[in-house]
């Protein structure tokens, strides 16, 4: 009975080292960290800073190779959107915010004009921040599939015919998976 009861206590004892390891590193894996620096536009919805790859986490942009139309006019969106963003980053610090990172191993991230202490970083300033900036313009769309963060901007870009908006687009999503 004796030798049962250790067998119990070392279980227990396991199980609960195993349960706070796995806890731990979990939410060590959820820390917020940050990542400042001058950003390169790659497309719409990715940039880097650092050499490090990140994605605007909840935004999806037309892809590159993508074409939009605009009454009978066709134009190419997905290089309009790079562009935009590349407005938007030039001469500045941008700081991202981010927790985990996507299947291609980039950064997830949500990113701002400035510095990791600029008022728009540490007050999160929406105006300042690339992510709802690109949707809110009509530069890319809110990617319903991961958030809902950007449903408002995007709501607003429709209303008032903002970039894509103003003509006919197939959602990148589905542009990509028949191209």
């Amino acid at each position: 009975i004796m030798f049962s009861n250790k067998i119990k206590v070392f279980l227990l004892s396991s199980i609960w080292v195993i349960f706070f390891f796995l806890t731990y590193f979990d939410a060590k894996s959820k820390e917020i960290k940050t990542i400042t620096g001058t950003a390169v536009v790659t497309d719409g919805d990715s940039i880097k800073i650092n050499n490090r790859k990140i994605r605007l986490a909840g935004i999806d942009a037309p892809e590159l190779k993508q074409t939009c139309q605009h009454e009978e006019i066709e134009y190419q969106c997905g290089e309009m959107s790079r562009d935009w963003l590349n407005l938007l980053v030039e001469d500045f610090q941008i700081t991202c915010a981010y927790s985990e990172k996507d299947r291609y191993k980039r950064i997830l991230g949500v990113c701002y004009i400035g510095n990791v202490d600029s008022v728009a970083f540490k007050k999160k300033v929406k105006s300042l921040e690339l992510n709802s900036m690109m949707v809110k313009s009509g530069n890319a769309v809110a990617y319903r599939r991961y958030s809902d963060e950007y449903i408002e901007d995007e709501k607003y870009a429709k209303i008032n015919k903002k970039g894509i908006w103003i003509g006919k687009f197939e959602m990148p999503w589905n542009w990509r998976k028949k191209n």
